[in-house]
């Protein structure tokens, strides 16, 4: 059995177990074993890298140094606030030797800063996008949109992954699968994820607009693989509806939780009772 690192966040350990339990599940299946960091902390999403920028490296620094410690060379970290500030980190240690000494001697600890970190579409791009359709039990015959959010492809100068403004590769898996692929205007727009507590106002109306243009294009279901954006778009909906003036009722699924369905793994063992808009389609 293959082994990677794996660092699962506050958000997976927490309000969005359902997002771990279905990329545990899905890792198991193709024969992956996930190896958790040991001894992680936050990495600072959202608001450390806002009040204190020497904070907001040393505490992603501390869980890339632990996973170099451990002997992991690449970890996988599905949740994307994490992979952004594991990622802009490990870059600003890299091209900052200055840094790099100051936050090695506040942590009294070594960072070679070389781990491979993946986010968890690039995790199933690697290890097993090729062998999905042989697996296929029940295609997902549904017309879809991907939606990225801001933190996976921003900032692209660092994490160079897909395209900026309209990124494929989500699209691209739920195609295997048997999904429609709709074209939208919405993939990597802000859903307010950070201002999720203090200002509900703003989330309501940045995910009104996209809840309504996914609606409007006919999709079934919003792909996503952010626990924030999860969170915004499917725990939001009864105010977004007031906000809208119109009656919506989208689930919004992770890519792990649709690729899971379309190759037979139990709803159960998705997590899919912990949405708040059930996916009665299927």
């Amino acid at each position: 059995m293959m082994q990677i690192g794996y660092y699962p966040g506050c958000s997976l350990k927490g309000t969005s177990s359902e997002y771990a339990q279905s990329t545990l599940a899905l890792a198991k299946i193709f024969n992956i074993q996930l190896i958790e960091i040991e001894y992680w902390n936050c990495c600072g999403a959202t608001a450390a890298h806002n009040l204190n920028h020497r904070l907001a490296v040393a505490l992603p620094a501390r869980i890339l140094a632990l996973a170099e410690k451990q002997g992991l060379t690449e970890i996988l970290v599905p949740c994307a606030a994490c992979y952004n500030r594991l990622s802009v980190t490990q870059h600003e240690l890299t091209t900052n030797e200055a840094l790099k000494s100051q936050i090695s001697q506040i942590l009294q600890m070594s960072i070679n800063g070389n781990i491979k970190i993946l986010n968890v579409i690039q995790f199933i791009e690697k290890y097993f996008a090729e062998k999905i359709e042989e697996k296929i039990i029940k295609p997902f015959k549904y017309p879809v949109v991907c939606y990225y959010g801001c933190l996976l492809v921003r900032p692209h100068n660092i994490l160079k992954f897909d395209r900026l403004e309209d990124p494929q590769s989500m699209d691209k898996l739920m195609q295997k699968i048997g999904a429609s692929s709709l074209n939208w205007a919405y993939k990597t727009e802000c859903c307010g994820g950070g201002l999720s507590i203090p200002r509900t106002d703003i989330v309501v109306k940045l995910c009104g607009e996209i809840i309504k243009d996914a609606v409007d294009r006919g999709a079934k279901a919003i792909i996503v693989a952010c626990p924030m954006c999860q969170s915004n778009l499917d725990m939001r909906q009864s105010q977004i509806n007031t906000y809208l003036q119109i009656k919506t009722n989208i689930p919004v699924i992770y890519i792990v939780q649709a690729i899971g369905l379309a190759i037979g793994i139990k709803k159960k063992d998705l997590g899919l009772k912990k949405l708040f808009v059930k996916p009665t389609f299927i």
